[in-house]
């Protein structure tokens, strides 16, 4: 009304200022039951558009009256709407907190509320009914979204989690399935797959359900190839020690090796396979792939072993070449002085260890140091890293080795545990040392302990005496005879004492 009155006053000036400029004032003459009205042109057109001012706003005030009802209701449906939208409010945050009796007293006031949200009333009985305990309650109200094709998705996570809630695997499995056929970006329902086939050591359907994942962008590109790195490991360790099934363990652990070379257990699985089946250069370029990019105790002891007919010199010169790959790397620097006292040259393995001596002490390394300095005859030393080792922690990677020495002989358990977390963060667990198992000794069985014919802190040096690893790395057909210790000079009695006991004043 404004808008047309604007209009109308607008024209009128138009007019007026037009009648003004051409200096005729203009004459009009209105005869209407006998009377006669005389005016200028320009005040029969005022009067004329007040006139129509005057019947629009006549007219749009009968309007108002009559739409007086329909107002009201809008009025009355708008707050009903705020009301509704204040009670589901409450409720959902009733069910956040907990509080099932408040959320279902909110829902049933809901659901007379807002009618016109049947979605959001449903849902909201049904996760009341779930936190007030109400499990019949709560399958009832899940199982009546399923009719709506809007709510379908929603009602089958609801029925999953009772029925997990109630130990019934399998209808959980069966809600997940329906929600993954359904959806294409159901991620919880992946997950919950994934997770099932995981814990059923379906390695297979696994890998499967991974590629529809990224084939659905819901896992990213770098989660996938984790993930197929893990499980393709996972099925070659299943069938190890199957010789019908040799060739296929060889694929799949060697297809895991190529996709991450950096992933430990897949790398020494494809070359302690390579090996057995006399590709003993292939074996070898798989842990020097490794190497280069995350060494690990368990590549360097496959290394070693992939030859057996050599002298210990030259298998220190074979090691010193995949140190070498890596040189900065902890397991490097270990591996000098492993090579060090491979080749019965202590001085050197001093020399290397001083390379470790900012490293945080663990029972490995504390083993290490304690055999570089017996090696050295520095009985002390040796004696003080032993004391160290005692109640040094365990090194993660070395846990990854069996008292046997055999790396990553994991039960199905583990392999599900280690595929997940590995696809996810991309970080190696270690169930061994979560379940503080034995596994293969860190610290050596030297001896040093003290003994009557053992001299300690004397003036008079001993001559050193290397301890090698030669011995028990050599594998060949003529094994170099047993090293015999020095002679030992035996103190006077007098000069005989502990470690603990007073030393004489000089």
């Amino acid at each position: 009304m404004i808008r047309s009155s604007l209009v109308l006053l607008a024209v009128a000036a138009m007019i007026v200022t037009a009648l003004a400029l051409s200096g005729e004032a203009g004459h009009a003459s209105l005869v209407w039951m006998g009377w006669r009205l005389d005016m200028t042109a320009a005040a029969a057109i005022m009067l004329l558009l007040g006139s129509g001012l005057t019947g629009l706003m006549i007219w749009r005030l009968l309007l108002w009256v009559l739409e007086a009802p329909q107002r009201a209701e809008r009025a009355r449906a708008d707050a009903r709407h705020r009301q509704a939208s204040e009670v589901l409010t409450r409720g959902f945050l009733a069910v956040a907190a907990g509080d099932g009796l408040e959320a279902r007293r909110l829902a049933a006031t809901a659901a007379d509320l807002a009618q016109d949200q049947p979605g959001l009333v449903r849902l909201l009985a049904a996760q009341a009914a779930e936190a007030a305990g109400d499990g019949a309650g709560a399958q009832s109200a899940f199982s009546a979204m399923l009719g709506f094709p809007n709510m379908r998705l929603a009602g089958h996570r609801g029925l999953m989690h009772l029925a997990l809630a109630q130990g019934d695997q399998q209808a959980a499995l069966l809600q997940a399935e329906a929600a993954y056929d359904q959806a294409k970006t159901a991620r919880w329902a992946w997950r919950a797959l994934f997770e099932a086939r995981l814990e059923a050591g379906d390695w297979e359907a696994a890998r499967g359900l991974l590629k529809g994942g990224l084939d659905r962008k819901i896992v990213s590109p770098i989660v996938a190839e984790r993930g197929r790195t893990a499980l393709l490991a996972a099925s070659a360790a299943r069938i190890e020690d199957d010789h019908q099934a040799k060739s296929e363990a060889i694929d799949f652990a060697t297809r895991a090796a190529k996709l991450q070379p950096g992933f430990a257990p897949g790398s020494v699985l494809a070359a302690r396979l390579l090996a057995a089946d006399r590709k003993t250069t292939r074996a070898g370029q798989v842990i020097e792939a490794a190497w280069r990019i995350a060494p690990h105790p368990a590549l360097w002891l496959i290394y070693r072993d992939l030859i057996t007919r050599e002298t210990p010199r030259q298998r220190a010169t074979r090691l010193a070449a995949l140190a070498s790959l890596n040189p900065d790397a902890r397991e490097s620097r270990i591996l000098q002085v492993e090579l060090a006292l491979l080749g019965g040259d202590p001085p050197r393995a001093l020399v290397a260890a001083q390379a470790l001596e900012t490293e945080p002490v663990t029972a490995r390394l504390a083993g290490l140091m304690a055999r570089t300095h017996f090696a050295a005859g520095q009985t002390d030393n040796a004696r003080m890293w032993l004391a160290k080792g005692v109640g040094a922690p365990t090194e993660a990677d070395w846990s990854d080795l069996d008292a046997e020495g055999r790396a990553f002989a994991y039960p199905v358990s583990d392999w599900a545990r280690l595929a997940a977390t590995y696809a996810e963060t991309g970080m190696l667990i270690h169930p061994r040392l979560e379940r503080r198992e034995r596994g293969l000794a860190e610290l050596p069985d030297l001896p040093i302990s003290y003994a009557d014919s053992t001299s300690f802190l004397g003036e008079e040096p001993l001559e050193p005496m290397p301890y090698s690893l030669a011995e028990d790395l050599y594998e060949g057909d003529n094994p170099p005879p047993p090293r015999t210790p020095p002679p030992i000079q035996r103190r006077s009695p007098a000069r005989r004492r502990l470690a603990s006991g007073p030393r004489p004043a000089k």
